[in-house]
């Protein structure tokens, strides 16, 4: 997570990137051989490491679906957006309520180049080049002033991004700065990585800190202490393929009742609305 100006580094083929591998284990292209390995350490070491990334963008889906189409919130802020794949935010979005605008932000170099393509594509898209350890950076870039309205309800995505945040960065005092940010009828999506007091979870813990320098898996009850002061809305804070499931979800991400894997349990989702 290191700092980024809006031109932003070239992109280093040489380092693993949290992003490129996530897209990987997505089934994606934009990544390297260098990602390529360490998600297929995740494949090999980890068998169910697939079925946590698939769980998790199936419940971003859901939420943002649920959010633009029971509310009236039509803004959107993305943080740690990671690269885009199917089913983006503001495809989500605009598909049901096209006047949806959606503010991306990610340090990764090889996100800002996909997203100024999504930008010239789309005029109610932004892209910032940004660090979610510096909320006011973000709040204060010309490109989130230019789409996005603090005096209307907002909806901020924190889709698997603070377990990436360790404690002593204080993941709490980010969601507290956007919570302060929005006004009452916004709503926050987050998922995490989740303790599961497993040895898969030990071992997982283990290959990201060996690879990235950083990751923090946290119980259900700290995962739900980053909202605080906001109201969490049913079901609560639960294993991802278990936040709102429909039939579309199929067997294998809880849809119809089915039971879950111990590694879909290991990532869990939860959303919640500011009241006041």
């Amino acid at each position: 997570m290191a700092a980024m100006t809006d031109e932003g580094p070239s992109i280093d083929r040489t380092r693993p990137s949290i992003a490129r591998v996530y897209d990987y284990l997505l089934g994606g292209t934009d990544n390297y051989a260098v990602d390529r390995e360490i998600g297929d350490v995740f494949k090999r070491d980890l068998p169910g490491s697939v079925a946590i990334a698939f769980a998790n963008r199936a419940a971003l889906v859901r939420a943002v679906a649920e959010i633009v189409t029971t509310t009236d919130v039509r803004q959107f802020i993305d943080l740690g957006s990671g690269l885009p794949t199917a089913d983006n935010v503001h495809q989500i979005a605009q598909r049901h309520a096209p006047e949806s605008r959606v503010v991306y932000v990610d340090i990764d170099p090889q996100v800002l180049v996909h997203g100024r393509t999504l930008l010239a594509e789309n005029d109610r898209t932004r892209v910032v080049a940004g660090d979610v350890r510096k909320p006011e950076e973000v709040r204060a870039h010309p490109e989130t002033l230019a789409l996005i309205d603090f005096e209307r309800p907002v909806a901020v995505i924190l889709s698997a991004v603070l377990h990436h945040v360790n404690d002593e960065e204080d993941p709490a005092g980010i969601v507290r700065y956007w919570r302060d940010q929005v006004p009452p009828g916004s709503y926050f999506f987050l998922s995490h990585f989740r303790s599961g007091d497993n040895p898969e979870t030990a071992e997982a813990e283990g290959i990201l800190h060996q690879t990235f320098g950083r990751g923090r898996w946290r119980t259900d009850e700290e995962i739900a202490s980053l909202l605080d002061g906001l109201e969490i809305l049913d079901p609560g804070i639960v294993p991802a393929p278990l936040w709102r499931p429909d039939d579309a979800d199929g067997p294998r991400h809880g849809g119809g009742g089915q039971e879950i894997t111990v590694w879909e349990r290991l990532i869990a989702a939860g959303l919640a609305r500011k009241s006041a």
